[in-house]
């Protein structure tokens, strides 16, 4: 199964930069979108639709805004789905999809970002606590769970390009970092870090400076699975080359 997850800053915009077209060549088994900043009814059934996929939609309220979206090949059928973590408090802003599937639950997220203000940092760190609490809970129940997505948070110093200037910005804040670590002394594993733990390579530029271009950007999308799990991955890749968004595609296989 090959799994891709992508945010895509707008799912308007990055349909007008061949973003089907990238699908097809890349041929994931499940995809799934961060930011796709639309609802369903601001776009048109030819739009939203993959040849070959079913879809599950998950937008924010306020328009514009978040919003994930999971595609899955025809040929799989999760064994239930579900929007959101069930908690009013994020749900509304449409960060979070879980699919069922016999092996694993996938939780497809874009977390939050607190760059906005303490009170938004406080916030991540409750959706980062409430997450973990919901994992926890699944391990204890013995199912394995692979959690992708935008998680706004690079967790090491090799995770980008300017460590020491980043190290008081949301993003890199140390309370930030630490909830990356509790999720691995959880029962998850870094899948790309582990396999690959000395490789910087980055998932996000800023469009300013002309980050991407001169190798200034952050690792801060990721797959973490649970520990169990790890020995059915195949690969894990940076899609790094792949354009039409600031964020670029991460691939799993397993």
């Amino acid at each position: 199964m090959r799994i891709i997850s992508w945010n895509v800053n707008g799912i308007r915009a990055i349909l007008k930069k061949d973003f089907k077209t990238i699908i097809f060549e890349l041929d994931p088994d499940i995809l799934c979108l961060q930011e796709i900043k639309a609802t369903e009814k601001q776009l048109n059934e030819e739009d939203i639709q993959i040849d070959g996929y079913k879809y599950i939609w998950n937008a924010a309220e306020r328009l514009g805004y978040s919003g994930t979206a999971t595609y899955i090949k025809n040929k799989f059928e999760p064994t239930e789905f579900q929007k959101g973590l069930g908690i009013p408090e994020f749900d509304f802003e449409g960060r979070a999809i879980c699919t069922s599937f016999p092996d694993f639950d996938l939780y497809n997220i874009y977390f939050p970002n607190g760059q906005r203000g303490m009170d938004r940092v406080e916030y991540k760190i409750r959706f980062y606590s409430e997450l973990l609490e919901i994992c926890n809970s699944k391990h204890a129940n013995g199912k394995g769970i692979i959690i992708t997505g935008d998680f706004n948070t690079a967790h090491e110093a090799i995770d980008l390009a300017n460590p020491k200037e980043n190290e008081n910005y949301s993003g890199f804040l140390p309370i930030e970092r630490e909830w990356v670590t509790k999720f691995l002394d959880n029962g998850f594993t870094d899948v790309f870090r582990t396999i690959n733990p000395s490789k910087v390579q980055y998932t996000w530029w800023t469009y300013r400076f002309a980050a991407r271009a001169r190798g200034i950007g952050w690792r801060i999308d990721y797959f973490l699975m649970s520990n169990p799990l790890m020995p059915k991955v195949k690969k894990i890749e940076i899609l790094d080359s792949v354009l039409g968004s600031d964020h670029c595609p991460i691939v799993l296989e397993i």
